[in-house]
């Protein structure tokens, strides 16, 4: 991805007055609630005591340097690293000790950087596998993915790779989840591909309403159209605030991003 792509000029932030709060902040609702969270691989620690909140209907953009945590931070929500401490609540529910699996029935969707997809089914099968009763049907998720639609016969190593990430960000929605969670979404896709694919995040997360914690490596992409930003730097928070103000100050992101362009 370019250094200089900007965000199609139809992305707005969301009003800076919706945004406050959405970070969970005393007399907020909460949907996800992160409380001194410390997780790895084996002996390693990498997420430092992380505490974090997100209410329902906001969406967070997760920013840093490679290697500052941002994948291990959503592995961890997801139940695939080590916990050596903390607590995660998903909608009142306490989810620290539950596996992956149960993660997902408690209303997890995760779109890891892999582009989880079943290679070996049809786009349509790939949708149906998954889908569960709620507002996302495989229907609308045509509807958000033409692309799909036209290729829904296809199988799934038939497709691009931009064509794959479409499928797997549409499996995550016909799950119906409380939170999606996206790990570097646009990553390595051709522009006109970033640009369609955000649009249609942008559409889930700002006008469906969808609770999303989304990773980016390039701010100027992802701070339009979320609520909220964190930033990590070594396994910590070193940064929250509302998007919109995060990406007018280019002094800050100069100093915690400046590196983590493409």
């Amino acid at each position: 991805m370019a250094d200089n792509m900007e965000p199609p000029v139809s992305l707005r932030s969301p009003p800076p007055e919706e945004a406050r709060g959405a970070l969970g902040r005393p007399g907020g609702a909460a949907l996800l609630q992160v409380e001194g969270l410390r997780s790895g691989y084996g002996e390693a620690v990498v997420v430092q005591g992380i505490s974090l909140a997100l209410e329902q209907g906001q969406s967070l953009a997760l920013l840093g340097r490679n290697g500052t945590g941002k994948t291990t931070l959503l592995n961890t929500l997801v139940g695939v690293t080590r916990r050596y401490q903390g607590r995660i609540m998903l909608a009142g529910q306490d989810i620290t000790a539950l596996p992956p699996h149960l993660r997902a029935a408690a209303g997890i969707g995760w779109v890891p950087q892999e582009r989880n997809i079943f290679k070996s089914l049809t786009v349509d099968e790939n949708l149906t596998a998954v889908a569960r009763l709620g507002p996302w049907t495989v229907q609308r998720a045509y509807e958000m993915f033409p692309r799909l639609a036209e290729r829904k016969s296809n199988m799934g190593n038939q497709l691009s790779g931009g064509e794959q990430q479409m499928l797997a960000v549409a499996r995550a929605l016909v799950l119906n989840p409380k939170l999606l969670l996206l790990d570097e979404p646009l990553e390595g896709l051709a522009p006109i591909i970033v640009e369609e694919l955000l649009r249609s995040i942008a559409r889930v997360v700002r006008d469906e309403g969808m609770s999303a914690i989304i990773v980016e490596q390039n701010p100027r992409m992802i701070l339009p159209i979320t609520h909220n930003a964190v930033v990590l730097d070594r396994g910590a928070v070193v940064h929250e605030g509302v998007s919109a103000e995060l990406m007018a100050d280019r002094e800050r992101l100069d100093r915690w991003l400046a590196v983590a362009k493409h």
